[in-house]
């Protein structure tokens, strides 16, 4: 609405009043135009802080210009992971090494061109770069020769091996006796004629109690082997493998595994006492012992191959220790429809007659005798250190030894040289005992290897060492531990 300015006093009147409060006629004053209206309705204060306002916005909009005309390219964030990638992959700083020409710093201006190249590009080149890195890391990396070489594994201990071909030894059953045999493959046995005599089937007995009915396949007398089938063998059926007798060398280890007086899972151990051809047949010599119930059974070496049949032992007042297998080639050459000998008897037989000729004892006879009367006499007297090392142990263990000795061993201190027996420890102040007793347990262990050496050397049979052992409790294969 339009007003007017009273003239008199100044008062600013509605325009629809004609006449001021102090009495001044208006009818000749003109009402004020909207232009001046509305200056005069806003004070001057707002009108300079509306000025100030805008001045300011402009400086603003101004320098944030001029920094987004002047800002560095973006980098995308693809980009700075493949640039942090180049960076970790650059060499140290002083290092002596120098970028590969790749990854050297570009020399001059960058052109308008490579400097609006699209990111795609940049990428790829970084890419390139980081290729060449890895390249040239590979080329400095030790040869392989350098490298460590890569631990041996660990071979298969006794136990392991035993453990391993038990299942496969069975008891072989017929109306006039028994004996042992061993599976070669699942549905192929072995064993021995004698231990099946002229029956057609026999009853194979497992480890674990069950039985089957195998049938006897073939017989070699002459070799006193015989091979028996199984008409529905069982895929699962432990196996042993086969090695080689005729290859075996005096002095290996060996194990026969049987049912020795019906016994089963009767293990012995022992050596290769020799390799002896008698009459067409391969024959291994052990003094492993062989006992009744033995004969089928295999002869292992150390890896758990078969390497004979046992089948015979020759036990005599003059002789011991002296056991006979068939080599498993024999057996081999039979199962492929062949025979290797055409001998006729039977290995005892035709052993019999190669002993048949043997001569009155000689000199060499009665020294060897002498030297297995004084290696008694030694293992003698060191059983009597051991006994009384025995009363010590048991008075230490109960007063300074916190733990228990695993295991089973004819005098219980033969656990120091088992890292698996000793499982405890020595209490604090007995240390001192201890040693005492360890020292005196090495000089018997020391002692007895010395004797069996000399006794050796003396030509003392590895049969009769092992029994003088065995009679004074100090036989244990852990002395050269």
């Amino acid at each position: 609405m339009l007003s007017r300015n009273c003239p008199a006093c100044g008062r600013r009147v509605p325009g629809k009043v004609s006449t001021c409060r102090c009495g001044q006629s208006l009818a000749d004053v003109p009402p004020l135009t909207e232009s001046v209206e509305a200056e005069r309705e806003s004070p001057p204060e707002s009108n300079s802080l509306l000025i100030i306002g805008k001045v300011s916005l402009a400086l603003i909009v101004g320098v944030g210009g001029i920094f987004w005309i002047n800002r560095p390219p973006a980098t995308p964030p693809a980009l700075s992971r493949v640039a942090g990638a180049a960076a970790s992959n650059a060499p140290s700083a002083g290092s002596p090494k120098a970028l590969p020409p790749q990854m050297q710093a570009p020399v001059g201006n960058s052109s308008p061109q490579s400097a609006a190249a699209p990111v795609e590009q940049e990428l790829s080149a970084l890419d390139r770069v980081l290729a060449a890195a890895a390249a040239a890391k590979r080329t400095e990396a030790p040869p392989a020769a350098a490298q460590a070489p890569a631990a041996a594994p660990t071979p298969a201990g006794l136990e392991d091996v035993i453990s391993q071909a038990m299942p496969a030894v069975v008891r072989v059953e017929t109306a006039g006796g028994f004996g042992s045999g061993f599976f070669i493959s699942p549905d192929t046995m072995l064993t021995n004629v004698h231990v099946v005599g002229g029956n057609t089937t026999v009853t194979i007995r497992r480890p674990d109690g069950t039985t089957l009915t195998g049938r006897v396949d073939a017989t070699a007398p002459e070799l006193d082997i015989a091979v028996i089938r199984i008409s529905n063998p069982d895929p699962k059926q432990p196996t042993l493998p086969l090695g080689s007798g005729a290859r075996a060398r005096a002095g290996q280890d060996v194990i026969a595994l049987g049912t020795p007086l019906g016994l089963q899972n009767t293990v012995t151990r022992g050596i290769v006492s020799a390799v002896r051809e008698v009459g067409g047949l391969t024959l291994v010599q052990t003094d492993a012992a062989i006992n009744p119930g033995n004969s089928g059974g295999p002869l292992l070496d150390r890896s758990g191959q078969v390497i004979g049949i046992t089948t015979m032992s020759i036990r005599s007042s003059v002789a011991q220790g002296l056991g006979f297998a068939i080599a498993i080639e024999h057996a081999q050459a039979l199962i492929a429809g062949k025979r290797s000998t055409a001998q006729r008897g039977t290995p005892l037989s035709t052993l019999n007659e190669a002993m048949s000729g043997r001569r009155a004892p000689t000199d060499v006879d009665a020294a060897r005798d002498g030297s297995t009367r004084t290696y008694e006499q030694l293992i003698a007297a060191l059983a009597r250190r051991a006994d009384a090392l025995d009363d010590r142990w048991r008075s230490f263990k109960r007063s300074c030894y916190e733990g228990r000795v695993v295991g089973v061993f004819d005098r219980e201190w033969f656990a120091f040289w088992d890292p698996r027996a000793m499982q405890g420890a020595v209490s604090p102040g007995c240390g001192s005992a201890f040693g005492d007793i360890r020292r005196v347990a090495d000089d018997i262990r020391d002692a007895v290897v010395a004797a069996g050496e000399t006794a050796r050397q003396a030509d003392v049979y590895p049969g009769m060492r092992r029994d003088v052992l065995r009679r004074y409790r100090l036989d244990y294969t852990g002395w050269d531990r």
